[in-house]
């Protein structure tokens, strides 16, 4: 089956679309990754939607035409994958959507909420696409999060230790796969959330993120400040758990400034940049991880990953790249496998990881321009996940 995913995360910047082949050998899914295209969000949408995220207030007009923008965003994104990936032969669509909003009161979930209408997509592509791939695993008295857990696990299953993959998107995901025992993941805390918002605040809109970690390389971490920012309950709060901006947001840093408002630019970058390498070693070393396999966009960021592989005091950390699985595309090739899962009538979850009381097959079916066609249901569920070599 040839797949497209369709990926926008916490950073909110740009659409990405990775295609792929997939294919059961065995106990194996086959991946054979077909490459990546990936187009900026304009810069009227990527305001609009940051206007419209939490503590900002909303309406359901902004919030409907967020929905439909989105989609519409969406929709070029995996037209252009199809027809420069895949030859206009995509089978599949898997969307999911930009997350606006995680329901978290006291450690649990009770909703989430990705937008970016599916029928965009379907009506430019002509594909089924799978979306709202979230809120099941959540009915199901799970976090929601993190979803490409099932593929970390099937992805790792078999290397020796205990293997960790981390993503270091706008909040950081880890999931460990253990062979003595159930496969942890959970989110960390903030990867380029508090970064991206420091830096977009205090240059007044000038800038967006630390291009190339050189504003942090510049700076010196403000140690009074870090340790206020790691007295955050969340960091102490047991497995599995998730967060989001909803939490890690402008307002939130701005309030741990106080007093501190001397602080030039380069130490407050410095400084939160070394929380999130704090934060996600102190939990690599909590799970007894023996090496962390870091993908998304943090991995592009030399000051961080430099932070990060000093906190780790030597376990090995290596990116994605290294086994095969493009690191800037791993979001998206996760979700392209969640959807082949879910067309096969097959559960996308590991509720080890995310807390829910069964698995579940995950999201909702859009038929493309030819109505729905789907494969016969798989009696078995494949065991691993290998990347073919191309």
């Amino acid at each position: 089956m040839r797949v497209i995913g369709l990926m926008s995360g916490t950073s909110y910047d740009a659409v990405d679309a990775a295609a792929a082949d997939l294919t059961e050998e065995g106990d194996a899914l086959l991946l054979t990754p077909l490459g990546m295209v990936s187009e900026p969000y304009s810069e009227e949408l990527r305001t609009a939607l940051a206007a419209a995220l939490p503590p900002a207030p909303t309406t359901m007009a902004h919030v409907c035409r967020l929905d439909t923008r989105i989609g519409q965003a969406f929709a070029t994104v995996a037209t252009r994958a199809d027809r420069e990936l895949c030859d206009g032969r995509a089978d599949l669509v898997v969307s999911h959507g930009q997350t606006v909003y995680h329901w978290v009161e006291q450690g649990r979930v009770h909703g989430t909420l990705q937008i970016g209408s599916p029928s965009w997509i379907a009506e430019a592509t002509g594909r089924p696409v799978v979306s709202d791939l979230r809120t099941r695993d959540v009915a199901a008295g799970g976090q929601g999060a993190p979803l490409v857990s099932i593929v970390d696990v099937m992805w790792l299953r078999g290397r020796p230790g205990v293997p960790a993959a981390l993503n270091l998107g706008g909040i950081a995901n880890l999931t460990v796969a253990r062979t003595d025992g159930d496969p942890v993941a959970f989110d960390t805390g903030p990867a380029n959330a508090l970064v991206d918002a420091a830096v977009h605040a205090l240059t007044g809109g000038r800038l967006a993120y630390d291009r190339d970690g050189e504003l942090a390389a510049r700076g010196t971490v403000d140690s009074a400040l870090l340790h206020h920012l790691l007295r955050e309950p969340y960091y102490a709060k047991p497995a599995p758990k998730t967060t989001g901006k909803e939490l890690f947001h402008w307002p939130y840093l701005r309030a741990a400034l106080t007093g501190r408002e001397h602080l030039p630019l380069e130490d407050v970058v410095a400084t939160v940049t070394r929380l999130t390498a704090r934060t996600v070693a102190d939990a690599v070393r909590a799970a007894g991880a023996s090496e962390v396999i870091a993908s998304g966009g943090g991995t592009l960021n030399p000051t961080l990953m430099s932070m990060l592989r000093t906190e780790l005091r030597g376990v090995p950390l290596r990116t994605s790249d290294d086994l095969g699985m493009p690191s800037a595309a791993k979001e998206a090739y996760a979700f392209a496998v969640l959807g082949y899962l879910t067309a096969h009538g097959l559960a996308g979850t590991v509720p080890a990881c995310t807390g829910a009381r069964r698995p579940s097959v995950l999201g909702s079916i859009t038929p493309g321009g030819r109505g729905l066609r789907l494969p016969e249901p798989a009696t078995t569920a494949p065991l691993r996940l290998r990347m073919a070599t191309v």
